[in-house]
């Protein structure tokens, strides 16, 4: 029997406790295991990158730049992969080329070796700059193609999206299910294209939400991918990834077997069920399959954080009205992917739609900035009436939104001045300046932290009320809570982000 092994690319570094855990698991849980997943023979782990960057300086009081040196210093044969949102960066808004130029190359410098690159809206144009300068440095360009379902998505768009990408550069392609929503059926027959068409291996990460990840994993390996992403066993299911070991044992024996050592797998498990244990406060609390996300089109993790905006407004009772608003307003803003920052943008127009009793009462300005093109190109057109409610008879951008961006790196440099110690500094403020400044800032004091936790623990006390939709939502998902158009607790954002950020969210 000729040998065609699955290879696996664990996310349990990244993906899998920012689905389970909020995005919180320190550097210091990671590195005692580190020796032990460097001897896995995985095909990378994904360890960087999404809302791991700013979570990391917000809640974590760690330098994100350090846990990429600290894991390669202790996993030194283990290709390490980043999930980078390509003219996003890892934020929430398009930034200019220099600032993704330099990122890049300090990301390939610290030791990530694989970039996974995507775009909201599938637009290949806010791609293609990340994609060049990752290839230019030696590093491997996996494209990733974001599945989603709608009138305008199917097999043949996907498969043309990734000649696009092969021509452009790509090493490999990724089908980026990031909402659990790909059946088996449909993942055997987008693999069996792409893998009939292009040229390049194929390699599929989805979620469990729905229900439906391990089928459709095992689907795919039929249709022939080369990699799969999976997640440690005790950092799996529900919102995160397939369990590792569950694939590598169905495998076993056959032509695809993945020649992963299950008894070593188990040791890796074990650790991190004792690691979960410390995180529970921030579990989602979900406790199983939630098959919604086929029903609205809608991710996991974007179900919490709508209830989490509508508990503090005292309205749960509107819940099941604003997941039956979030696909109208997906379809008027031109079907994007509900992913960051898409997600966002229409997750909060469909919950203030119902709110105020009026639909486009308030339109947020990320909304009125994604009618005008400055994320790029929708999928669909725009229903004309929404866009002249949004933006009035101003025309959209056609052009790539990144082209109207000014450079930013030095203005950076300047503003942050003497805080910064390294390029990497430089580059957390440009993304970040809010969340990077009082990070550096308490880096320079020399305080790690300390003032701040007990400045959070006091303010707790005092103000308990007021405190508590924010922390709880900072819980819920990290990366949304203090966001440009998080609007329903934006005043005790501004207040209360030093001493969340400082206290690692245990406030």
């Amino acid at each position: 029997m000729e040998k065609n092994p699955v290879r696996i690319c664990d996310t349990i570094l990244r993906d899998a406790h920012q689905s389970l855990l909020a995005t919180r698991l320190r550097t210091d849980d990671m590195l005692p295991i580190a020796d032990k997943l460097d001897q896995v023979g995985y095909w990378s782990v994904e360890m960087w990158g999404g809302a791991t960057f700013d979570s990391a300086m917000r809640f974590l009081n760690e330098d994100p730049w350090e846990r990429i040196r600290k894991l390669k210093a202790r996993m030194p044969r283990t290709p390490f992969q980043m999930l980078l949102r390509g003219q996003n960066i890892v934020g929430y808004k398009h930034y200019p080329d220099d600032v993704l130029e330099r990122f890049v190359v300090k990301a390939r410098e610290n030791g990530i070796d694989v970039f996974r690159i995507f775009d909201a809206v599938n637009d290949v144009r806010n791609m293609r700059k990340a994609m060049e300068v990752a290839r230019r440095e030696g590093a491997h360009v996996q494209a990733a193609i974001c599945y989603t379902l709608s009138p305008v998505h199917d097999i043949a768009s996907y498969v043309s999206m990734a000649r696009v990408l092969r021509d452009l550069g790509a090493d490999s392609i990724c089908i980026k299910d990031m909402a659990g929503m790909i059946s088996p059926y449909a993942a055997y027959e987008l693999v069996g294209q792409l893998k009939a068409e292009i040229d390049l291996p194929i390699q599929l990460h989805t979620h469990y939400t729905s229900g439906m990840g391990t089928a459709a994993l095992l689907k795919a390996v039929e249709a022939g991918v080369d990699v799969v992403d999976t997640a440690i066993s005790s950092l799996a299911l529900l919102t995160s990834q397939p369990p590792t070991e569950t694939i590598v044992s169905i495998l076993r024996g056959t032509e695809r077997d993945t020649g992963l050592d299950l008894n070593l797998l188990a040791e890796i498990s074990d650790y991190f069920a004792g690691v979960r244990k410390k995180y529970a406060r921030f579990e989602s609390g979900m406790t199983g399959v939630d098959v919604r996300v086929l029903q609205y089109q809608i991710p996991g993790g974007m179900l919490s954080n709508l209830m989490a905006q509508l508990r503090e407004q005292g309205a749960e009772d509107r819940f099941e009205e604003v997941l039956a608003e979030v696909p109208r307003v997906r379809e008027e803003l031109g079907f994007p992917p509900l992913v960051t920052p898409s997600s966002q943008i229409v997750g909060t127009q469909a919950t203030l739609n119902v709110l105020l009793g009026e639909r486009y009462k308030i339109i947020p300005e990320e909304v009125k900035n994604y009618v005008r093109g400055y994320y790029g190109r929708p999928p669909a057109p725009i229903d004309p009436r929404v866009q002249r409610l949004v933006i009035g008879d101003e025309q959209p951008i056609d052009c790539r939104p990144a082209d109207l961006i000014p450079p930013g790196m030095e203005k950076a440099r300047e503003e942050i001045g003497d805080l910064a110690r390294s390029e990497e500094d430089v580059l957390s403020y440009a993304l970040f300046p809010q969340v990077a400044r009082p990070f550096l800032e308490r880096r320079a004091r020399g305080t790690g932290g300390k003032e701040a936790i007990v400045a959070a623990i006091a303010a707790t006390v005092a103000h308990q009320d007021e405190c508590r939709p924010v922390v709880a939502a900072a819980q819920a998902r990290p990366e949304l809570v203090l966001s440009p158009w998080k609007l329903s607790w934006r005043p005790q954002a501004a207040r209360w982000q030093g001493l969340i950020a400082g206290a690692g969210g245990a406030v």
